[in-house]
């Protein structure tokens, strides 16, 4: 499944309102979960937090996309969301991040959680792309970003 197929409005959230690395976390997932994408919004949280704990998913450029493998999703579920003013990621770069890519997919499904991260690395080479999604003023923005 393509990576646009899974960025709808109801997985998006700009602006975010959480200031912190796990706050952005647990506002994504929480997202994910009133989307109906994740069951357990706990437990989808502990495995992105304890994948954060192993090494920051802050890249460069602004963007991070934090991820993890949990049994609360069926299949892969991706939020985006927007912090404008950016937040501490402790990314590569040591720049705050802005663009967020959340990604949860099954244990036993590598496949897709590797070729949706391949796809966000792609996207984000261009880093007009990125401008204009932090500078998006709500999701139905930043879904048209994507389907352009």
């Amino acid at each position: 499944m393509a990576l646009i197929d899974l960025i709808r409005e109801d997985v998006v959230r700009v602006p975010l309102a959480a200031n912190t690395k796990e706050g952005i976390i647990r506002e994504l997932v929480q997202t994910l979960a009133a989307a109906g994408k994740v069951s357990d919004s706990e437990a989808a949280s502990r495995a992105v937090l304890d994948r954060e704990a192993k090494g920051s998913t802050g890249l460069e450029e602004g963007v991070a996309v934090p991820h993890g493998k949990t049994l609360a999703v069926q299949s892969l579920a991706v939020a985006v969301g927007v912090a404008p003013r950016g937040v501490d990621f402790e990314a590569l770069d040591g720049k705050p991040s802005s663009l967020f890519f959340l990604i949860l997919a099954p244990p036993d499904q590598s496949g897709p959680h590797i070729e949706a991260l391949a796809e966000i690395a792609r996207l984000c080479r261009s880093k007009a792309f990125c401008r204009t999604l932090v500078s998006s003023r709500d999701a139905k923005e930043v879904v048209e970003l994507f389907q352009d």
